[in-house]
């Protein structure tokens, strides 16, 4: 039985929030290792944008409109971790701006996680059935296997998430 949509992205919350772990008990000096650790990153992070703006956002807007300017945000919030995703997609680990990026994504994306998981999802629990939550859940699913696991350049993420807006 597929689970509900809610309870699937936190699930990616959490490995996301692991790699972020993971790389922040590597030492300065392991740059090889946070390069693949950042690769990881870079793809979960891909595929779950990509499956919330292509499902989970446009069916919160459908369902409950009181929290569209809250979906607006999570897609400009989901655009600023795509360009630093390209732009660390397109670095070698050993860049002097690499780390810094990085910790940045990290902060940027942790910040998301804390507002769509303590104020967010809340909302959409309480105002979307179970039913509905587990079908949406499925779409999510299939989404997830046809998702990028890539990041696309920055002008075509922002495509993207207008393109999901209109």
């Amino acid at each position: 039985m597929t689970s509900d949509a809610i309870t699937m992205l936190k699930a990616d919350h959490k490995e996301i929030r692991r790699l972020f772990r993971e790389y922040r008990r590597t030492s300065d000096t392991a740059v090889k290792t946070r390069g693949k650790i950042v690769r990881q990153i870079i793809e979960q992070l891909t595929v779950h944008s990509y499956i919330e703006n292509e499902v989970m956002y446009p069916q919160v807007r459908e369902l409950l409109p009181d929290m569209d300017e809250d979906m607006l945000e999570s897609c400009e919030e989901h655009h600023v971790a795509d360009v630093l995703c390209a732009e660390l997609a397109a670095m070698a680990p050993d860049d002097e701006h690499f780390e810094a990026k990085t910790i940045v994504l990290i902060e940027n994306v942790s910040h998301h996680i804390d507002e769509e998981e303590g104020v967010k999802f809340p909302k959409m629990r309480a105002g979307i059935s179970r039913t509905k939550l587990r079908d949406i859940g499925l779409f999510l699913d299939q989404a997830r296997r046809r998702a990028p696991k890539s990041p696309a350049r920055p002008s075509a993420a922002k495509k993207l998430v207008d393109a999901v807006l209109s």
